[in-house]
């Protein structure tokens, strides 16, 4: 799922090299975070949110059948 995480962010950006994506697992949850340049953080959370719900929505969407829920967290 990182990596599904880290090619739609790394589309989005103009620094690829300062995208990292880490996730930390919390009992039967996921915790993707993912960390961007600050020049780069309007571009991944778009205006009202908006990219930042897509990202989360796909991610939703690809991890239906399974039994584990993954959290999208964005960082600068």
């Amino acid at each position: 799922m990182e990596e599904l995480v880290e090619y739609i962010v790394k589309c989005l950006v103009d620094n690829k090299d300062a995208v990292a994506i880490t996730s930390e697992r919390e009992g039967s949850e996921i915790n993707i975070i993912v960390t961007v340049a600050d020049d780069d953080i309007g571009k991944v959370i778009g205006k009202n949110g908006r990219i930042a719900q897509s990202i989360r929505a796909i991610v939703k969407s690809v991890s239906a059948k399974e039994k584990i829920k993954y959290n999208v967290k964005i960082n600068k």
